[in-house]
């Protein structure tokens, strides 16, 4: 009688377990937003190849523009920051299906989406890296120096240089000279839920900081200067 009564007990809760797993417990609901990303030069379209002028009056032609953005947040009605799963994407003005990255999100509102600009420490120092962090992507310098957050290549007849070019590859990411910056974006609207941001190339010249094309043509290493870059950048996105 007690080992029916253990049996019965069992199949019990057996059959509870099952059904309380598959019928009382659900995950969150979810949804997609679609990021678009538009860069720009003031407020002219940037076309690599295309003759324009910096914000300083400088006449230049870039040729490569790309950047990294990874590690979004979303900020709920109530000021929660939200973390979303860690993903990297390489946006590059030369392939328009980088500059389109689709999201999953907490159904939920909210008023910010927040992302870091490069990539974080840890990314930096794990090896050999695969997708948008493939070192053949044009992104990474060397095992010390790590990942180029934001890449800027050009001509300009004001560049003391050889081909009159200029180029700005920003990193690093140690203390002291880490280049990653934080952005956060208010969120006033979403339409055919997809968030436009556009990326204002002329921040990398005229923001926190002054920097010219005729006085500073080339940064290729961490430092003081990929700093000034960096805190520049970190002012070229909103919403558009």
């Amino acid at each position: 009688m007690r080992k029916l009564a253990a049996i019965i007990f069992l199949s019990l809760v057996w059959v509870g377990g099952f059904c309380f797993s598959n019928s009382d417990i659900s995950l969150p609901a979810s949804k997609k937003i679609t990021l678009v990303f538009h860069n720009s030069i003031g407020k002219e379209e940037l076309v690599l190849g295309n003759r324009t002028q910096n914000i300083l009056g400088e006449n230049m032609t870039v040729q490569k523009f790309k950047y990294y953005i990874s590690n979004f947040s979303i900020i709920d009605l109530t000021g929660k920051s939200v973390v979303l799963p860690v993903q990297y994407f390489l946006v590059d003005e030369a392939d328009t299906a980088s500059k389109i990255i689709t999201l999953t999100i907490p159904d939920i509102s909210f008023t910010k989406i927040e992302f870091l600009l490069g990539v974080d420490s840890m990314r930096n120092v794990s090896g050999i890296q695969t997708g948008a962090l493939d070192p053949g992507k044009g992104m990474f310098w060397t095992w010390n120096s790590g990942y180029i957050m934001a890449k800027l290549e050009g001509e300009s007849p004001l560049a003391n240089a050889a081909g009159n070019r200029f180029t700005y590859h920003i990193g690093g990411f140690r203390f002291g000279v880490n280049t990653v910056r934080k952005i956060s974006l208010a969120v006033t609207a979403i339409q055919n839920n997809e968030i436009h941001i556009n990326a204002d190339l002329n921040q990398w010249f005229k923001s926190k900081n002054e920097l010219r094309i005729a006085e500073t043509n080339t940064c290729h290493t961490p430092g003081p200067l990929a700093i000034k870059f960096a805190d520049n950048y970190a002012n070229m996105f909103s919403i558009r």
